[in-house]
Formats: structure tokens, C-alpha cells, sequence
């Protein structure tokens, strides 16, 4: 059975407390707010005093994925906000090892995001110092893309390198998550599905989690 980390992203805003209380209550692993600064990603989504709101509402764990430009500027503001899992895009930390490493110093589990573009081969280094690695399955800025194929080559890889290495990081898949490619993504290797669209266009939210774990 893999984790499904549900994504805030495609909910209605206007009753995010309910959204909360939805996956509070479901199988789900984690919440995942997906933060976009318009500059590093064509969208904006949400800030502090969102974030803030959906922390007390939350009683699974928060699962952050930055998609900003100079992430660190905020690295202690998300840890007061209650994150316990930070991920940043390699594109956007040219000091990638010293971000992960302060992330951790702050107590914070560490990520690395790899937009589809960005191979599997760049982290042989990086690797050494995350908790998690996110494989975007669509081309990061909005919800409800079509899923990329290309995706399960870049998970296998991953696990390869993961093998070869002796590291323990898991392998985080966000975009295009549904109930005809779950399975698929969990035999490449994949050890938690993000899924927000899929999730909350769906009759039965909790129904729809339980499908793809």
C-alpha cells in the first residue's frame, strides 16, 4: 500500500477548512499545499496567512512544496507555520546542499522537486542530504494537467540511484494522479502519489483517496 498526500491546490478556497476536515478524516498521509510565487511558476496560489488558516485546521502533517524563487529567504517562517515536510525545486537553488541542510537544522524532513525536464542524474550529489525526492509528473504552475509517461523511466532511475547509493529518501510523484496510473507508479517505485484534482472533482473525496492507495 503506498501514501496518498493530498493536494490543497484544487480545492475550493472558500472552504478550505472543510477541505481539511475531509482529508483529516481519510486514509491520506499528508496535506500538500503547493506554493507558487508567479515568478518561478506562471500562478500564484497561497501565502502565509493561508497557510496559517489551513495549520489549524490540519491534523494530518504538512507537506510543502515550494515552487519560488529564493526559497530560503522563508525557510523559518514555514517551520513556525507547523511544515514537517519542506520540498524546493533544484532549478531554483543553485546552493542546493546548504538549503537541504538547513532545512534539516531547522528540524524539517528535506526535499528536492525535479521539474520534467530536469533529469534524474543532476541529484547524485544533492541526494545525500534528502529525505524526499518529488518527480513533477506535469510541468509545475497549475492543477489538472495531463500526466507525462515519460515519468515512470525518471521514477525507475531514481530507485536505481536510491539502490545504488544505500539512501533511504522517499520518491514523491505530483501531477496527473489518478486511479488508471496509481498502480503503475507505485510498481516503478514510487512510495507516495500526490493527487488534488483527481481528489476533489471527484463524487466521493474519501473514496477517490482509497482508490489510489
Amino acid at each position: 500500500m503506498g501514501k496518498v498526500s493530498v493536494s490543497l491546490l484544487s480545492s475550493d478556497f472558500g472552504y478550505l477548512a472543510d477541505a481539511c476536515r475531509m482529508v483529516n478524516g481519510s486514509r491520506a498521509w499528508s496535506l500538500h499545499l503547493d506554493v507558487m510565487d508567479g515568478v518561478f511558476v506562471p500562478n500564484i496560489s497561497y501565502g502565509f496567512p493561508v497557510i496559517e488558516a489551513i495549520a489549524r485546521n490540519a491534523e494530518k502533517p504538512m507537506d510543502a512544496h515550494l515552487m519560488t524563487v529564493e526559497p530560503s529567504r522563508y525557510y523559518q517562517q514555514y517551520k513556525d507555520l507547523g511544515i514537517e515536510w519542506l520540498t524546493v525545486h533544484y532549478e531554483t537553488c543553485p546552493h542546493l546542499n546548504r538549503d537541504l541542510q538547513e532545512i534539516r537544522r531547522l528540524g524539517m524532513k528535506a526535499g528536492i522537486a525535479l521539474n520534467p525536464s530536469t533529469p534524474v542524474s543532476v541529484l547524485e550529489q544533492a541526494v545525500h542530504y534528502a529525505d524526499l525526492v518529488l518527480i513533477m509528473s506535469v510541468n509545475p504552475g497549475f492543477g489538472g494537467q495531463v500526466f507525462l509517461k515519460e515519468t515512470y523511466k525518471k521514477i525507475q532511475q531514481l530507485c536505481l540511484l536510491r539502490k545504488e547509493q544505500h539512501l533511504g529518501f522517499m520518491i514523491q510523484v505530483d501531477g496527473g494522479v489518478n486511479d488508471t496510473n496509481s498502480d503503475e507508479l507505485y510498481r516503478a517505485g514510487a512510495d507516495i502519489l500526490v493527487a488534488g484534482n483527481y481528489v476533489f472533482s471527484a463524487k466521493e473525496p474519501l473514496a477517490a483517496i482509497n482508490a489510489i492507495m
